[in-house]
């Protein structure tokens, strides 16, 4: 019901009860029948034009009677009291009423009871009947904490339905609060007893709304609450909430998406579906954060098959069996373990399955790791990356899209050089080969994946800090496991061979920020977790491009796509690296990696 029938309604109303009441009010104080009706009429006129006033006065006609509370009744009983005495007033003094003290307490009570009902009655008819459909699915909920924040959530959980959220039960360590109801929910027990709440009330939600404790104090309710199995949130700080910093209707986990700065891209699923619904794909490095996310995406449009190929057989397990359990009536999902150095498995896989499209994410990303490990940067990333690139082109596979990084720009490091390598070979391959579109994706950091600072940050604010940031001013680019994965799928759909897409990621974002943000978004400041800065890890720079000078296509083969020009002179030199590896020291592996690398000489 729209906001003017409503007023309308109420108006109409308001008007009959008025008119009633006045009469109603008469014969029950009176013992005989009206006598003078004229009178009678013209004193419950006269209430009704009072009446009017002092309701457009108290504002009754716009507010939201669904949620009234105690605040909106007695604002009724103000302007019923106001009515009752100015029209009683003008009455005696003005018409010569005759008004007895047993009538004025009459009406006011038939008023307040009748207007107040019909206010009321509109937040009954709310919560049993709208509220009870806006909570189907909704999360049965323990509050840990009866105090004013707790208070302020339960309620704003009965005011939005759509918090997904039913308050069930309170726990708090106060003795004086305990076995009491506050909006209707019980206080059963303290913070000891979380776990007894939750299995006897069936809760799958803790929501602890104590955000003034210490932080060890806080971590050590969260670690009972998280040991239930329930899912378990931190109220923000309450003063930030009655600040206006934050609202209560934002308790949740922190999204990921919170912390990327821009909107998150959506990219064109038709294309996508075009491309690979119906067909056989192969995804290596099926496990990791990018390769799990792009078996679910490429998985939402129909393959025929999808075969997730990698190295760690618990990832793939896990992996197969969330995959089975969605989509096993759909289409065939095959597990395979397999690690890409070993050339004869890969060929051997790739003849067996003969894959429409390929995605090749395995590889190894840690930039400090591989700088202590390069010889096996190098087979795990180069070499790996050579033999599904070969593979995939004997067994004629239509379209192979490799996962690179804007790492691989300028690399001072060994993981971004092995990449911009691999892009090589992939830009070789895209030359040579007639029946196989090879192509690059390179993107920036992607946002929780394993690895990445997301998940360290996590845990180090859950442990109390401090977040460790190496450089106050060193950037990023970021991206979602999702859009990374997108991105990727988008780009062998886009493939003409050859070519190294680049995402459109906005600008780069400082890690600190990006520390500050998470801080404040799991409900606490500065103040009460410490970010220290550690200095730059070996490898690391302080900034990552995502095209060098001179590579970056004038215009986006699709919305937020680029196609980088990248310059492939160096080809000769990476088959010549590849042939003699392992006769390099490690320094000397090191400096020819570099070298061929980057345009121009590291220093």
């Amino acid at each position: 019901m729209n906001n003017r029938l409503k007023t309308l309604l109420l108006f109409v109303l308001d008007s009959g009860i008025v008119l009633l009441s006045v009469f109603l009010s008469f014969r029950l104080v009176s013992e005989g029948l009206v006598n003078n009706i004229h009178e009678l009429t013209s004193t419950a006129l006269l209430s009704l034009v009072v009446y009017y006033f002092f309701a457009y006065f108290f504002n009754l006609y716009w507010r939201e009677w669904e949620y009234a509370s105690v605040y909106e009744v007695l604002t009724v009983v103000k302007c019923v009291l106001a009515t009752v005495v100015v029209s009683t007033t003008i009455g005696i003094f003005f018409f010569d009423a005759i008004v007895s003290w047993q009538f004025v307490v009459v009406l006011f009570l038939v008023l307040v009871s009748a207007i107040g009902g019909v206010r009321l009655s509109m937040r009954i008819l709310r919560n049993y009947f709208v509220d009870n459909i806006a909570y189907e699915n909704a999360k049965p909920t323990l509050i840990v904490g009866a105090g004013a924040a707790g208070t302020l959530l339960v309620r704003q959980m009965l005011l939005h339905p759509k918090m997904k959220m039913v308050p069930i039960a309170f726990v708090d360590d106060d003795p004086e609060k305990q076995h009491k109801d506050i909006y209707g929910v019980r206080i059963m027990g303290t913070t000891q007893d979380i776990e007894r709440v939750v299995e006897r009330m069936g809760i799958s939600k803790v929501v602890i709304a104590m955000p003034s404790l210490p932080v060890k104090k806080l971590n050590a309710i969260y670690d009972i609450a998280r040991a239930t199995g329930a899912e378990c949130v931190i109220l923000p700080n309450i003063d930030d909430v009655m600040t206006g910093k934050l609202h209560v209707q934002q308790l949740r986990h922190v999204d990921i998406e919170d912390l990327l700065g821009r909107e998150p891209i959506e990219l064109d699923r038709t294309v996508i579906e075009k491309q690979l619904r119906g067909k056989r794909v192969l995804v290596t490095g099926a496990g990791g954060s990018i390769g799990s996310e792009i078996c679910r995406q490429i998985a939402t449009v129909r393959p025929t098959e999808l075969i997730i190929l990698g190295h760690g057989e618990n990832s793939i397990y896990l992996l197969n069996n969330e995959l089975l359990e969605k989509y096993s009536q759909h289409f065939k999902i095959t597990p395979v373990i397999a690690d890409v150095q070993d050339r004869d498995r890969i060929f051997e896989i790739m003849e067996k399955y003969r894959p429409d499209v390929v995605y090749h994410a395995a590889a190894h990303k840690h930039v400090p790791l591989m700088e202590g490990n390069p010889r096996e940067a190098v087979k795990n990333n180069i070499l790996g990356t050579r033999n599904v690139a070969e593979a995939a082109s004997a067994a004629k596979v239509k379209a192979f899209v490799m996962i690179s990084t804007d790492k691989a720009v300028n690399p001072p490091n060994i993981m971004g050089a092995t990449k911009r390598l691999c892009e090589m070979i992939v830009q070789d391959m895209g030359a040579k080969s007639q029946d196989t579109k090879f192509v690059a994706v390179r993107f920036g950091n992607v946002l929780g994946s394993r690895g990445s600072v997301i998940p360290l940050f996590k845990k180090q604010i859950e442990q109390g800090g401090p977040v460790t940031v190496t450089h106050p001013d060193i950037v990023r680019y970021f991206m979602t496991i999702p859009e990374a994965a997108q991105l990727v799928i988008q780009a062998g759909a886009l493939a003409r061979g050859g070519e190294i897409f680049v995402l459109d990621m906005g600008k780069p974002v400082k890690i600190v920020d990006l520390a500050k943000n998470l801080i404040r978004l799991s409900g606490y400041n500065e103040d009460d977790i410490e970010i220290k800065y550690t200095g730059l890890r070996p490898g690391e720079k302080m900034y990552e491009e995502l095209l060098n000078e001179g590579e970056v296509h004038p215009k986006q083969i699709f919305p937020k796509i680029h196609i980088g020009i990248a310059d492939n002179s160096k080809i000769d030199q990476v088959y010549n690296f590849i042939d003699h590896f392992e006769e390099y020291s490690d320094q000397q592996l090191h400096d020819e990696l570099i070298d061929i690398a980057n345009k121009k000489k590291q220093k």
